[in-house]
C-alpha cells in the first residue's frame, strides 16, 4: 500500500426533499450567488422555481447564469467569470450534472485570477484561492458534486483537460434521487457508465497489499452492475436511483485510491475524443475500456482474473486464466452493450482519419506516456484504437 492523504470537506445532504435546504446553506457561505446550470431542465421539472423559493426565504441573492452543455466549453467558463466580478457574486451554485459543476468549478477558479482561467488546465499555473462552490445534483455520473476535479474544453485548440485542486470540491451537495427519474435512459446509461469508470480506473492498479480498497471498489462495481441492469425497467424506483446516485460520489471522492495508484488512461483517450467530436463521456468511455482490456490484460494476468471472477461473477478456469480474463472483459462490453451505450468508434461515426491526431495529443507529440497500469505511447494508443473500430 502506497502513501496517502485523504480529506473529505463536502457536506453531504442526500434523500428526498434535500433541495429545500439549499437557502440555509448557501447562506452560510455567501449572499450573492452565481446560479450555474444548464439547457433549462430545470425550469421545465420545477426545480428552479423551488430553488429560488429556497434562496429568497433565506435573503439570499442571485444571478443566472445558464447554458452549461456537456464537455463544458471554456467559452462559458469565461462569461461566467466576467458575470461573477462584474456582479461582485460571493459564492456559486451550480444545479445540474457534471457539466454545470465543472463550469461552476472552473468560473470558481477564475473569478480571483487575473490571468487565463485556462492556465490552470494547461499546467502554467496553481491556483491560490477560489470562490466556494455549493451543488444541487440532477445527473448521477461524474462525481463532481465531491470531487476536487474540473474538466472543460478548449473548442478553440480542441483539447479537453482536467484539473484537480481541493480549493474547488463543493463545500455541500444536495442529492435527492427523486429528481434523477425522468432522466432519459441514455443519459441514464452514460452515467452508469462514468460511475463504474471511476473505480475501474483506480482498481487496476499496480500496487499490491490493497486488499481493503479492492474490496471497496468490487463492492461499488458489483452494485453498479446490479442496479444499472434493472434501472431502465423501473426508472422510478427510489432504491435503484439512490444506489447509483451515491456510488457516483464515492466513486470520485478518492476513497477508492487510498493507499493504490490509479491508471485513467482510458479517460485521457476519450477527452480527446470529447474534444473533437463532442461525443458523451460516457459513450466515449464505454468504447475505449473494453478495448483497452483487450491491449492490456496480459500486463498484470493476475488482477483481471480476480476483476471477472469477484466482479462479473466468472467462473474461475484455473487451467487457463486468460480464458477467465478474456470473459470478464466480454461480460462488462455485453453489459454495456445492454444498457445501450456503444461499444465501437463506428457506430459513433468516428473513423480512422484523426486517430494520429488524438494519439498524438494523448501523449504531448509521443514525448509523455499516458496511463500508469501499463503506461501508453501513442502507437498503444493506435492499436487500442484498431481494437474498438
Amino acid at each position: 500500500m502506497e502513501n496517502f492523504v485523504f480529506g473529505y470537506c463536502t457536506k453531504i445532504l442526500f434523500g428526498r426533499g434535500m433541495e429545500d435546504k439549499v437557502g440555509a446553506e448557501t447562506k452560510r457561505h455567501g449572499k450573492k450567488v452565481l446560479l450555474v446550470y444548464g439547457g433549462g431542465s430545470i425550469k421545465k421539472s420545477g426545480l428552479f422555481d423551488k430553488v429560488v423559493k429556497s434562496l429568497t426565504n433565506a435573503g439570499v441573492e442571485f444571478v443566472e447564469f445558464g447554458g452549461a452543455q456537456p464537455n463544458p466549453r471554456l467559452s462559458l467558463v469565461r462569461e461566467g467569470i466576467k458575470s461573477g466580478r462584474g456582479q461582485k457574486i460571493d459564492f456559486i451554485l451550480a444545479v445540474g450534472g457534471g457539466s454545470a459543476i465543472d463550469t461552476a468549478k472552473a468560473i470558481a477558479l477564475g473569478i480571483p485570477y487575473e490571468g487565463d482561467v485556462w492556465d490552470f488546465f494547461a499546467g502554467k499555473q496553481k491556483p491560490q484561492s477560489a470562490i466556494k462552490v455549493g451543488v444541487i445534483l440532477t445527473i448521477p455520473a461524474a462525481g463532481s458534486e465531491s470531487s476536487m476535479f474540473s474538466v472543460i474544453t478548449n473548442e478553440t485548440e480542441l483539447l479537453k483537460c482536467g484539473y484537480g485542486n481541493d480549493l474547488i470540491r463543493p463545500v455541500f451537495a444536495i442529492m435527492n434521487p427523486e429528481l434523477t427519474y425522468t432522466l432519459p435512459p441514455y443519459q441514464t446509461a452514460c452515467g452508469c457508465v462514468d460511475i463504474m469508470m471511476h473505480t475501474l480506473e483506480r482498481y487496476f492498479t499496480n500496487v499490491t497489499d490493497v486488499e481493503l480498497t479492492d474490496r471497496l471498489c468490487e463492492g461499488l462495481l458489483k452494485t453498479m452492475v446490479d442496479k444499472s441492469g434493472r434501472v431502465f425497467e423501473n426508472p422510478d424506483d427510489y432504491r435503484l436511483r439512490a444506489e447509483i446516485m451515491w456510488a457516483g460520489s464515492i466513486s470520485h471522492n478518492n476513497l477508492m485510491e487510498t493507499g493504490r495508484i490509479g491508471d485513467f488512461s482510458s479517460h485521457d483517450i476519450e477527452h480527446e475524443m470529447g474534444a473533437i467530436y463532442d461525443i458523451a463521456h460516457g459513450a466515449g468511455l464505454a468504447i475505449v475500456f473494453p478495448a483497452w482490456c483487450k491491449y492490456v490484460f496480459r500486463h498484470n494476468l493476475k488482477r483481471f482474473v480476480q476483476f471477472a471472477v469477484r466482479v462479473m461473477n466468472v467462473e474461475q478456469d484455473f487451467e487457463n486464466p486468460e480464458r477467465t480474463a478474456l470473459e470478464g472483459i466480454d461480460r462488462i462490453e455485453k453489459l454495456f452493450v445492454k444498457m445501450g451505450m456503444p461499444v465501437r468508434l463506428s457506430q459513433v461515426n468516428i473513423g480512422d482519419d484523426r486517430w494520429d491526431e488524438m494519439a498524438s495529443k494523448c501523449t504531448k507529440g509521443d514525448t509523455k506516456k499516458t496511463g500508469n497500469f501499463l503506461p501508453l505511447a501513442k502507437r498503444d494508443i493506435l492499436n487500442i484504437f484498431e481494437l474498438c473500430r
